[in-house]
């Protein structure tokens, strides 16, 4: 744990970098605006989650808890007629306060990792572009492939996930420049 106390400046500076970007990503920059839709005839929509009491949670449909179920003629038809889909409610509106500040602790936990990854794969004193290389290598894995297995299982369209992946090579290019910049000499020395 010690590598906490050599690379804490490109932790906290790197998180506050990504939490920057990934704030004027989703509110200036116009390249998510195409990922979410709204629902036609919303109001009927809500009304019928609201008059089945349907409380917040994550939901699919048709749903299937047992894959024996399908076997039944009624759920085949439910299933061959469509539509699918997957679904999260809340009960509330969001608490943005308290998601930005998760979202800044994740960004944080990535940076404990990426730092982490960097301290046991480099040598004591290495090159800014050696840093740069491992610590952006780590950082486009958290940033990016997490999402592709939702992605690919949930039916987020191919446009919204190249959007997000893209903003994570730009978090991961910050990342990696920052700990580039800011890696101590003899770091664990």
């Amino acid at each position: 744990m010690g590598f906490l106390a050599d690379l804490w400046m490109p932790i906290v500076f790197s998180s506050g970098i990504v939490f920057v970007l990934s704030a004027l990503a989703w509110m200036v920059s116009p390249h998510h605006k195409a990922d979410w839709k709204g629902i036609p005839n919303e109001d009927g929509f809500l009304d019928a989650l609201r008059a089945a009491n349907t409380p917040s949670g994550q939901y699919m449909f048709p749903y299937c808890d047992d894959p024996k179920s399908m076997k039944d003629p009624e759920k085949k038809k439910k299933w061959e007629a469509g539509p699918h889909g997957a679904m999260f409610l809340r009960a509330a509106a969001p608490n943005m306060g308290k998601n930005l500040l998760f979202t800044f602790i994740f960004y944080l936990v990535v940076g404990v990792f990426v730092a982490y990854i960097g301290h046991v794969a480099l040598d004591d004193n290495p090159e800014y572009l050696q840093v740069f290389q491992v610590t952006g290598c780590a950082a486009v894995m958290a940033y990016c492939f997490g999402m592709i297995p939702g992605s690919i299982w949930f039916g987020k369209s191919a446009r919204s996930t190249v959007m997000d992946i893209l903003d994570g090579v730009v978090y991961a290019l910050f990342t990696a420049g920052t700990f580039g910049w800011l890696w101590p000499t003899a770091v664990g020395a």
